[in-house]
């Protein structure tokens, strides 16, 4: 029996786009035989996922996964939405999101972690799965957060499965009080931040940049009114508090009432939860957002396929 070493299964890998686990068993089936180990893998099915990597995958899924005080949310991308509605996709991405609680933030040491009952890792078991399904798929970001005292609650906007969809939002509260009060004031902001889609939690928090340029704006609009500097100064000032209302979530007016800031709303609530609150923050994926999506027409791609 040939030695099967590290290397080896790197190079089949490189070769074939398979998983590690599926490049490992097919070497040990054929005898450390590496192109024997490629028609192995290619009668299985699973080299083809090598030649899907290039397509673009901007569909897909969003999923959050909550435990305690802690929360995470993952988006998982799909070339198409069809493949959004398979089972074995959304179970994917649910469990992703459910490892993502104890992975931090980063892509890569997500993609390291054990997949449950598969002996593969988290991006194996996606190699895996892009081969099964037949698309191209990417794991594309996580977030998780977490409070010392309170919660982190979660809300899916277009919900196709159970915590999975199209928008994810997660909203950290810091308290001591009621928590299932906290969690219901969570949800009610998650789905406030999924509608208005805030840049920033607070003003300080406020990139400096998009308000410099914000600014520009404002003042090239106000010296077209022809008013004195002082004037002018007064009315840029006077649009700007406009923009932080329009771009910072405190500074927002609540969707679920339509006339209280939600820094207040959380103010108002501390009576009821019976302890103070700290809006800590929160983050927000939409499905696909900054992947540029290419769009064919019918007839265009009809023709490409009758030339391949």
């Amino acid at each position: 029996m040939a030695e099967i070493t590290a290397a080896l299964v790197k190079e089949l890998r490189e070769k074939s786009g398979a998983g590690m686990m599926d490049c490992k068993k097919a070497l040990v089936e054929n005898n450390g035989d590496i192109e024997q180990a490629i028609d192995w893998l290619r009668k299985k099915g699973l080299s083809a996922a090598a030649k899907k990597s290039g397509r673009i995958a901007a569909e897909g899924l969003v999923a959050v996964a909550s435990e305690g005080n802690k929360a995470a949310i993952v988006e998982v991308n799909a070339e198409t939405d069809f493949v959004a509605r398979n089972a074995q996709f959304q179970a994917y991405a649910g469990t992703v999101a459910k490892l993502a609680l104890n992975s931090g933030n980063s892509i890569e040491a997500l993609q390291a972690v054990k997949y449950p009952d598969s002996g593969r890792t988290v991006q194996d078991e996606l190699t895996h799965l892009v081969a099964t399904i037949g698309e191209n798929m990417s794991l594309r970001r996580v977030k998780q957060m977490s409070v010392p005292q309170g919660v982190v609650a979660s809300y899916v906007h277009n919900a196709v499965a159970p915590s999975a969809g199209k928008i994810g939002v997660l909203v950290a509260l810091e308290s001591t009080g009621d928590a299932a009060k906290l969690t219901a004031l969570g949800k009610q902001i998650a789905m406030h931040v999924a509608a208005t889609n805030p840049q920033s939690l607070s003003t300080a928090d406020l990139d400096p940049a998009s308000i410099d340029r914000e600014r520009s704006v404002l003042e090239e609009q106000a010296k077209a009114s022809g008013r004195p500097p002082e004037v002018i100064a007064k009315m840029v000032e006077g649009r700007l508090r406009k923009f932080y209302e329009e771009v910072v979530l405190s500074e927002q007016t609540f969707v679920v009432d339509g006339e209280t800031k939600v820094a207040k709303v959380v103010e108002n609530a501390v009576k009821e939860i019976g302890a103070p609150i700290n809006l800590a923050g929160f983050v927000r994926f939409a499905l696909g957002e900054g992947i540029e999506k290419k769009s064919e027409d019918f007839a265009a791609e009809v023709a490409a396929q009758l030339r391949a």
